[in-house]
């Protein structure tokens, strides 16, 4: 199986303007609004990393660092940063952009756990990630650390079962 690069299936600054139907009392944006994009993002770059049907099996980290409020544009930049069997981690960074003040604040970040399925929904294997500069190999390396806590979680949770 041929190894792929983060460029080949990344989004960058996917737009998504707020009205009034997406905000609460607060006059900030619905989180759930904001997940479910964000979810919607990470599965398009799974599959194209994958060439394969992917499903959601898990979130973690996810941190909402400022609201977004009315009048704001959420951008939505969305890349793999690794690779495992069937198995891909997608990182997703949201900014939310005052146009009429032409500022952007980050506001929300989430890594995704994506897995690959054939038709009869069993795992397949999905190519390797080549990272292709520092950045890039920097999420490469904390997507381990991410995914070997989540293993070491899942096997301490057992006991409670």
């Amino acid at each position: 199986m041929n190894s792929k690069t983060s460029s080949a299936s990344k989004i960058d600054n996917h737009v998504y303007k707020i009205f009034p139907n997406d905000l609460n009392a607060k006059k900030t944006v619905f989180g759930g609004l904001i997940m479910s994009i964000a979810d919607r993002l990470a599965v398009v770059v799974a599959e194209r990393h994958s060439s394969q049907t992917c499903v959601t099996a898990s979130v973690d980290s996810w941190h909402f660092v400022a609201p977004a409020k009315e009048n704001d544009t959420l951008l939505f930049s969305v890349a793999i940063n690794k690779a495992w069997g069937s198995s891909m981690e997608i990182g997703v960074k949201v900014e939310a952009e005052n146009s009429y003040e032409g500022t952007k604040r980050h506001i929300v970040s989430a890594y995704f756990t994506f897995v690959a399925l054939d038709d009869e929904g069993k795992t397949v294997p999905v190519p390797a990630l080549v990272p292709q500069n520092d950045k890039e190999q920097q999420r490469y390396e904390a997507a381990e650390v991410r995914r070997q806590a989540r293993l070491t979680v899942r096997e301490q949770l057992k006991k409670y079962k």
